[in-house]
């Protein structure tokens, strides 16, 4: 879950600089929580990865993709390999990763009731099946748990592949159950937050979550097919 996951949305938009002002958002979370997306509604154009974040004179805080100067500035980054609105990967023929951890997907989807070729999806969405994937807003892992969730989960090392799907497939099986079973809602949640989806009752209509639910689907329906 990368740089949108667990998002739990609650306020929207913050102005940014003339570069990205239609681009960036500041999302506040009922926990307090800020978190930063340049994936707008129905965004169609390619997002760029890469820019900067920092405060103006004035206070406000302020985003540009061209490194800025004499300001102190931090850098930021969402990665998510299925998130990508302008993607050129093939879902439908993209290998699968049909070995890899294998008995720890299907030990922890038995135990809490998830269709291991879910979990198989969602981590391969996620971190293309790299235990050491981190996004630059500190998702880490397989299944890309924030600090924040992989704690209220037990999970202590994120980067240890066993400790994180066992936490990811516990919140999936969460979501799922929230859902009723609902696996494109339950997608859509695990990417952008139950909050959003609460907010649209539904898919929220952010670029990048209505693409990553399709991938989402796509490569659960394959491996599906495979297992």
């Amino acid at each position: 879950m990368s740089r949108f996951c667990f998002t739990f949305l609650l306020s929207g938009v913050l102005l940014s600089s003339p570069l990205v002002q239609a681009e960036v958002r500041r999302i506040v979370h009922p926990d307090g929580r800020v978190e930063y997306t340049n994936i707008a509604p129905q965004q169609k154009a390619g997002v760029v990865s890469t820019y900067y974040k920092y405060r103006k004179d004035n206070g406000v805080l302020s985003f540009t993709d061209e490194k800025p100067s004499g300001v102190e500035y931090e850098v930021v980054r969402f990665d998510c390999y299925a998130c990508q609105v302008n993607s050129t990967v093939n879902w439908e023929t993209t290998p699968l990763f049909l070995e890899p951890y294998r008995n720890l997907v299907n030990r922890f989807a038995e135990a809490h009731g998830v269709d291991p070729a879910l979990v198989r999806a969602i981590i391969h969405a996620e971190s293309a099946f790299n235990p050491a994937a981190l996004s630059r807003v500190g998702a880490q892992g397989l299944m890309q748990l924030m600090p924040g969730t992989a704690g209220e989960l037990g999970v202590t090392n994120p980067l240890d592949a066993e400790q994180n799907i066992s936490g990811g497939v516990r919140y999936l099986a969460k979501l799922l159950k929230l859902y009723d079973g609902n696996t494109r809602l339950a997608t859509a949640a695990y990417n952008a937050g139950p909050g959003a989806v609460g907010e649209y009752s539904g898919v929220p209509p952010y670029a990048e979550t209505q693409a990553y639910v399709k991938r989402v689907a796509i490569l659960h329906r394959r491996y599906q097919t495979v297992e």
